[in-house]
């Protein structure tokens, strides 16, 4: 049917529509519409690619698209919340403008994406979502929570655009890095499977860990994602490419 292969390219459209409506929100000085946006965009991600295996409706618009839609709600979506961290603190110190960064090496990451035939089943790199997750759920929680330590360390100059460095790094970096989406071919025992067993333990301790500490619910996304970061480096210097 010809509705259905405009299916996945609708949701990806939605994925756009969101990052846009939340660099609006952030403009207005809404950190957590912003946020909701953010993770409306990633729900709309995972469902493109999940619709387009479903449905058999691949197409070279689709993952063109797909790159364009997740440049402005995973590239300058997050670099213009933890500007806008910065610029409430700092005002037009230069420093303000470093987390920009993130948008630029969010192109390069995406470019490089479309032309690397490695990175078919898992990605070579920190993707664009986890870096998103990370900037948004640290400026939802920052900015919903000006008594904990991540606030703290927020107002200082430094770690702001120091955490823009590390990440801008990560997302072209060689890092082998496993892939979270859906799909048929992963089987039972293999190190990818191993490797989701083990992140569905960190979302669990997660989740524990802020429930009992009372934390803003942002943290877990948080801490999911960074623990996402440590696992795969960990990984990669453990067994370096043989995974």
């Amino acid at each position: 049917m010809r509705i259905v292969k405009h299916i996945p390219n609708t949701i990806t459209s939605m994925n756009l529509l969101c990052g846009v409506l939340g660099v609006i929100c952030t403009l207005d000085g809404r950190i957590d519409l912003a946020f909701y946006m953010m993770l409306a965009a990633a729900v709309c991600d995972f469902c493109d690619g999940l619709s387009a295996r479903l449905l058999h409706a691949y197409s070279d618009l689709g993952k063109e698209l797909d790159s364009l839609a997740d440049m402005v709600s995973f590239g300058v979506l997050p670099s213009i919340m933890t500007y806008r961290l910065m610029s409430e603190a700092y005002g037009d110190s230069p420093l303000c403008y470093v987390p920009l960064l993130i948008a630029v090496f969010s192109a390069l990451r995406l470019a490089k994406f479309n032309i690397d035939e490695r990175q078919s089943d898992n990605f070579i790199g920190l993707a664009t979502p986890a870096c998103a997750m990370i900037c948004g759920s640290f400026a939802y929680y920052v900015s919903n929570d000006p008594t904990s330590v991540l606030y703290e360390w927020a107002a200082t100059c430094w770690f702001i655009p120091t955490v823009s460095v590390i990440l801008c790094y990560l997302l072209i970096s060689e890092i082998p890095m496993f892939s979270m989406k859906f799909k048929k071919n992963i089987k039972s025992g293999t190190p990818i499977h191993k490797q989701r067993i083990g992140f569905a333990g960190v979302i669990f301790v997660a989740c524990l860990l802020t429930l009992l500490l009372g934390l803003n619910w942002s943290f877990i996304v948080l801490l999911t994602f960074v623990s996402y970061i440590v696992m795969n480096i960990g990984i990669a210097v453990l067994f370096g490419k043989k995974r």
